[in-house]
């Protein structure tokens, strides 16, 4: 449902974040962010002079080009608009990303290559929802994998068994010892997704740990 119906007011400022994440036909996904600032007012800016009402402030755009291992192939960040005009020169340190994973410690390794006076205030923001756009846009190409990484422990385990006992005519032989399967990445790292929650039990039974 909305918000509750709110008091006589007076719209100032608009920022808008469009994130999408796409699969290429190369292999590789395109994770893309866009971000204006807008207000509803003119302004006077030293560099630009005057800007006028809907004309972004800022207008920038940042996309990761990364592998299924969420390793970060190539990057492109370009700023249309900003409020000043030295603003897009740091536009080239986001190249400093390449070869950088998405994974535990992402915010904190972006801020150490493009923070503070290195980077952009707004794009460096931006790092962190773009992981977890990866992710969801990942999620089913991740998801096809763990369950065909799982349907091969069970074929490990039904050689194995044949191989014990010599069925198929095969003499008794040791195997090393099989994986175990992997329980989906996204468990327990929400409410929803707690591992002894109706969710899980509904969706992921092998994982649940409810009574």
């Amino acid at each position: 449902m909305p918000l509750s119906q709110p008091v006589n007011r007076r719209h100032i400022h608009t920022r808008q974040i469009d994130l999408r994440g796409y699969e290429r036909e190369d292999g590789l996904w395109d994770i893309e962010a866009h971000l204006t600032d807008v207000k509803t007012y003119p302004i006077e800016n030293r560099w630009r002079g005057q800007i006028d009402p809907g004309t972004p402030i800022h207008d920038m755009w940042i996309r990761l080009t990364i592998d299924i291992g969420f390793e970060i192939k190539t990057i492109e960040a370009v700023m249309d608009h900003t409020p000043y005009s030295i603003c897009g020169d740091v536009a080239i340190n986001f190249q400093r990303l390449v070869g950088l994973k998405i994974a535990p410690g992402w915010t904190k390794a972006i801020r150490q290559r493009v923070g503070g006076v290195h980077g952009c205030t707004h794009l460096v923001e931006m790092m962190r929802p773009l992981g977890t756009v990866a992710f969801q846009t990942l999620y089913p190409a991740l998801e096809r994998r763990r369950r065909e990484a799982n349907d091969r422990v069970a074929a490990m385990a039904d050689t194995e068994t044949m191989a014990r006992t010599g069925t198929n005519d095969t003499a008794p032989a040791a195997l090393p010892p099989r994986p175990a399967p992997k329980p989906p990445a996204h468990l327990n790292t929400c409410h929803a997704l707690a591992a002894d929650g109706e969710v899980v039990r509904q969706h992921y039974p092998e994982w649940y740990t409810g009574g």
